[in-house]
């Protein structure tokens, strides 16, 4: 049995404009000690999806429609608050874009560290520092005994970072997600941070999510991909699919948007166009009015459907987003 399996997750805000359909049918499933990569632009739900597992999500505006959720047997979109906390932190652990808005300005980094055994009553307060200062240690952070009693601004970026990896992994969780996890670091700290968390996940024997935007750090961390488009999945499959059998006109897209894959001296490619406003009708494929393949009126207007082209591939399939479609929609 998958570790988590998430089906038909929807997640919307209600704003003065109208209704945000921010998450609009997200399916995906993990297994134990798998990784996960979710990519896909901005404001295609990769973060709202995530938050919505947990049930971050702010409410009012915000608000999960529709879906289940099944981590270990129980469904986290149904289950009481209460018993949410208890998995939250313990068993799935999350590291947020921003370390310097994540970690309290006034507390302690080592208070911090601390807070979520000491909740979990997992150890105590002694026991608690002494493995604080070797996930410090682990983490990469030097001398974890003088830097246990700082204050998170007396830390540089990267070391914020690696103080959130550490509290994410501190109560050794069955899943991490790691909602962009090197934004705005350098490519040496991006690298250290990536081999950081794969070595602890070999160490753990836990599952990851890793969303983020870099197509490079998909390829060669994550076993299976899902790519996110105005709030769905539109192609899922193995990291070799996404990467050398795309079917997607948008995977292929993100794909020719590499710049190391581009002759050099060239004009980068950009796919054309901008991601519609979630508001409003649902269009039948909401890439279509981005799309460089050859449709007609007619085409325009036939319904998406999510089909396995390949065993363990799945892909969004219409006129506007798959060239030969035709021979998947029989």
């Amino acid at each position: 049995m998958s570790l988590l399996n998430v089906e038909n997750l929807a997640t919307y805000f209600d704003t003065r404009q109208g209704t945000v359909r921010a998450v609009d049918g997200v399916s995906l499933s993990l297994e134990k000690g798998e990784t996960l990569g979710i990519v896909g632009e901005s404001g295609s739900g990769k973060s709202v999806t995530c938050y919505s597992l947990l049930r971050l999500i702010p409410e009012p505006p915000g608000r999960i429609v529709s879906g289940t959720a099944i981590f270990d047997g129980a469904d986290l979109l149904q289950m009481k608050k209460r018993d949410l906390n208890q998995i939250r932190a313990r068993k799935i652990s999350m590291i947020f874009q921003d370390p310097m808005t994540s970690l309290n300005p006034y507390i302690r980094i080592g208070d911090q560290l601390i807070e979520p055994l000491l909740i979990h009553k997992i150890c105590n307060k002694a026991q608690a520092r002494e493995r604080a200062l070797e996930m410090m240690n682990a983490v990469g952070i030097s001398d974890p005994i003088k830097r246990y009693s700082l204050y998170p601004h007396e830390f540089s970026g990267g070391m914020r970072q690696r103080i959130m990896i550490a509290m994410a992994l501190i109560t050794k969780p069955e899943l991490l997600i790691a909602d962009e996890p090197t934004t705005a670091l350098d490519v040496t700290v991006q690298a250290q941070i990536l081999e950081l968390i794969r070595k602890m996940q070999k160490e753990l024997g836990m599952a990851v999510i890793l969303i983020t935007h870099d197509l490079g750090v998909i390829s060669g961390f994550c076993d299976r991909v899902s790519v996110m488009y105005s709030g769905t999945v539109v192609e899922a499959g193995t990291a070799d699919d996404i990467f050398y059998r795309a079917q997607h006109a948008y995977t292929r897209g993100l794909k020719k948007s590499i710049p190391s894959t581009q002759e050099k001296g060239s004009k980068l490619y950009t796919i054309p166009g901008s991601p519609p406003q979630p508001i409003g009708p649902k269009p039948v494929c909401a890439f279509a009015p981005r799309s460089d393949l050859n449709f007609t009126e007619e085409e325009a207007r036939m319904k998406a459907q999510f089909l396995e082209v390949q065993p363990g591939h799945w892909v969004e399939v219409h006129p506007a987003s798959v060239e030969n479609y035709k021979e998947y929609l029989k």
